[in-house]
């Protein structure tokens, strides 16, 4: 069986991919996209507008939540949740600092050419 290696990678870099994996779904996408329209959702609401089934929706909103972007409590019978701004925040910082990183080194190295 297969190592899970993540814990030999930095914070930084287990965070962005984190983040890279909660958004790396079409669904998660759009989930995303309705909780910044409405600012506080009940799961139900979010259903309506999937074309997926309500346990696939909590699925998508268990691995939003898991990566910090999204977080609930449960009313009753109703889930509510929202986006975490602040956690957003972090992560699209991480994220694109990680990613001009690269770019400068790019741009200095070959100036966009690939292995010649």
């Amino acid at each position: 069986m297969a190592q899970n290696k993540k814990e030999e990678f930095s914070d930084k870099y287990n965070k962005i991919s984190e983040f890279a994996k909660a958004l790396s779904h079409p669904a998660r996408i759009a989930i995303l996209k309705k909780l910044a329209d409405e600012n506080k959702c009940i799961c139900g609401e979010i259903v309506e507008i999937m074309p997926l089934s309500q346990s696939t929706v909590s699925q998508h909103l268990k691995e939003l939540k898991s990566a910090g972007l999204v977080q609930g409590e449960i009313e009753g019978v109703a889930s509510k949740y929202c986006i975490n701004w602040s956690n957003l925040d972090k992560a699209l910082n991480d994220l694109s600092e990680f990613l001009k990183t690269i770019k400068e080194k790019n741009i200095k190295v070959s100036q966009g050419e690939c292995c010649s």
